[in-house]
């Protein structure tokens, strides 16, 4: 698909109905301003942005038992603990729908810098704030923030970058992101250690990267329209729900990995961070392979993908002692890492300039529905078939035939397209 886009933008048989399909046939964009091509400097700033919403999952982790002890007293105290954690997630799937069209319609450099200020101040607001339910408020406003940043920075790099420059960047982003996540979630505890509000402290990174937004980043042109041209429905539904599936499928490693080796006797906490640090390093690794591996196309990484976090999470089910869980995160880990970068190259490959940030925040949406859905459906799973290991098996077997529908064209004729683009 990318091929295509890139054959688009040079052809000269057709007419040009955007800048960017206007653009040079190279891999990266230029600033209309100056005429530098984008580049590392740029890069840094957006991967680095895209870990904010990593931020806002993890680092409040360790300390949300002191929270619960701090609002002791307020009522429905054990329902809304959790939710100073889960909020800002389920707030990016509802609402980055809606900022990929704000970045269609006003540009992606006035609201990511935006965002990330305001970001800053409604992160931070818990310092102060005097009630939970209060904080909880606040958290959603963070996760609107989150939303518009994650459209942005994805947006971003596929304006700046085509073709194996694009694939490259999409496989740092999810490396960036998950070894942030691991970074984070030691700071949360290390700062929480001085008391529960400390943390929220670290949501004032934003302002630096807010300033070097401002400083590095460039508006890509584009002509003014009346009217957004309509998103291609009919080859972008299927990545889009595949991609719902993907979330879920994503978060089980994440979420019930520490449930598994609980449930096959484990009790340390520090065994329990190592095989997850594992796992993360699987996934970190593969994420960074991508770019290798991305000239294959999405009709071949996204089965991979699903494939291999089938398998793993499958080990996880049978896991009859921690090396065998050990292998299985390892396995699942290798398709997470897979599965980001082929799911947002398949559903963005063909989408144009002006199409791109609706395209975008509603695959971002997608991504963060599945996995707030996740840790509801194991559970229901598991209720219904008396066990998590049963809720597991199943969850495998759904990922490997969704591996083999991708795969052989069973989902239509996205599908087929998908295998010949």
């Amino acid at each position: 698909m990318l091929v295509a886009e890139n054959r688009l933008l040079t052809s000269p048989e057709k007419p040009v109905t955007d800048q960017t399909r206007a653009a040079p046939p190279s891999t990266v964009a230029v600033d209309p301003t100056t005429g530098r091509p984008a580049g590392a400097a740029q890069a840094v700033v957006l991967l680095l942005a895209s870990c904010l919403a990593v931020l806002g999952a993890v680092l409040l982790a360790p300390v949300l038992p002191r929270i619960q002890e701090a609002f002791a007293g307020t009522p429905s105290v054990d329902a809304l603990t959790p939710m100073v954690l889960t909020v800002p997630a389920l707030v990016i799937g509802l609402t980055a729908t809606i900022a990929g069209r704000v970045v269609d319609r006003l540009g992606r450099k006035r609201l990511l810098v935006g965002a990330l200020v305001v970001y800053a101040f409604v992160g931070t607001a818990p310092l102060w704030l005097p009630s939970l339910p209060l904080i909880v408020a606040s958290r959603v406003l963070v996760g609107i923030t989150e939303a518009a940043i994650m459209t942005c920075c994805t947006t971003l790099l596929a304006d700046y970058f085509h073709g194996s420059r694009r694939e490259k960047y999409f496989g740092l982003q999810t490396v960036y992101t998950t070894v942030s996540a691991t970074v984070f979630f030691a700071l949360g505890g290390l700062l929480g250690a001085s008391g529960w509000r400390t943390p929220f402290w670290l949501y004032a990174v934003s302002l630096p990267l807010a300033f070097a937004a401002a400083r590095l980043i460039w508006q890509p042109p584009q002509r003014v329209r009346e009217k957004l041209p309509p998103l291609p429905w009919r080859d972008f539904l299927v990545p889009v729900a595949v991609t719902l599936a993907g979330g879920l499928v994503f978060y089980v490693l994440i979420v019930e990995l520490s449930y598994v080796l609980d449930g096959i006797g484990v009790t340390s906490t520090a065994t329990i961070g190592l095989v997850s640090a594992i796992g993360s390093l699987a996934t970190a690794v593969a994420a960074y392979l991508f770019a290798h591996v991305a000239r294959l196309g999405p009709a071949v990484t996204v089965p991979a993908a699903f494939g291999l976090a089938g398998l793993g999470i499958l080990g996880l089910a049978l896991a009859p002692s921690v090396p065998i869980a050990i292998l299985g995160a390892v396995v699942a880990g290798l398709g997470n890492g897979l599965m980001l970068p082929a799911l947002l190259t398949w559903a963005l490959g063909n989408l144009t300039f002006a199409q791109r940030g609706r395209g975008t925040g509603i695959w971002t949406s997608a991504m963060f529905v599945g996995q707030f859905v996740c840790p509801l459906a194991i559970l229901a799973l598991a209720g219904a078939t008396h066990g998590l290991s049963s809720a597991l098996l199943i969850v495998s077997v759904a990922a490997l035939l969704l591996a083999v529908a991708v795969r052989h064209g069973a989902s239509g004729r996205s599908a087929v397209g998908l295998a010949t683009e």
